[in-house]
């Protein structure tokens, strides 16, 4: 996906990704990466996210990386927060309430920017990238991630010719072949999924599973 696709979602708030309930499989599975109070979680191609207001509220730390201006000032807004704004780099960064949200490319990060980060939550991520930046996606990750720090993954997984992402279908194989090599890897949960997204029922899936993965950097 080239960048100026996503701020033209935005821009026209063509956002269905976007979740107005806090994401069950991070309330189910966040207690499985045993994280101290207080650190940080990173949280790639972030939106508005409002499971970044549950990690904030369970003791975190927040730190976001999303492309669309459009989408950090309306993630500040609607949750009730005034940021102070600087720049950083090539980063636009506005902070508040323990949030601290980058708008610029993922692929611009350093091991620098990221060397407070604990753990990361990727629900939307991964799945949102075509194959070829996937891989690029994924190689970047293990360059600047700190290596202690977990990953809580979540896919979505339908037969790709059925419809054109994103978000893309990211097979249990595929995350195995993208992770395997430097890291643990963990399939928590799998769940037909099908019924509860009937949006996507309607772009013509027969299938749809959710896959929950843990991911620990070797």
């Amino acid at each position: 996906m080239q960048r100026e696709f996503w701020l033209e979602r935005w821009d026209r708030q063509e956002i269905g990704f976007h979740q107005q309930e806090i994401n069950p499989y991070l309330q189910e599975f966040w207690g499985d990466l045993h994280l101290s109070p207080g650190c940080e979680v990173f949280v790639p191609l972030c939106g508005k996210s409002r499971d970044m207001i549950w990690l904030k509220d369970h003791g975190h730390k927040v730190l976001g990386i999303e492309l669309s201006e459009l989408a950090v000032e309306t993630f500040f807004r609607e949750n009730g927060h005034a940021p102070a704004r600087r720049q950083q780099g090539k980063f636009a960064v506005s902070e508040a309430g323990g949030m601290r949200l980058f708008c610029g490319d993922f692929f611009d990060l350093g091991a620098e920017d990221l060397k407070g980060v604990r753990a990361v939550y990727d629900r939307a991520a991964l799945i949102a990238l075509p194959p070829e930046l996937r891989e690029r996606y994924v190689r970047h990750s293990f360059d600047i991630l700190p290596a202690e720090a977990p990953i809580l993954l979540i896919t979505l997984e339908y037969p790709g010719m059925q419809m054109p992402g994103p978000p893309f279908s990211v097979s249990a194989d595929e995350v195995k072949r993208l992770y395997g090599a430097h890291a643990d890897i963990r399939l928590l949960k799998r769940v037909n999924a099908l019924g509860e997204n009937p949006k996507l029922a309607e772009r013509g899936l027969s299938q749809l599973h959710e896959n929950v993965f843990l991911i620990r950097l070797r």
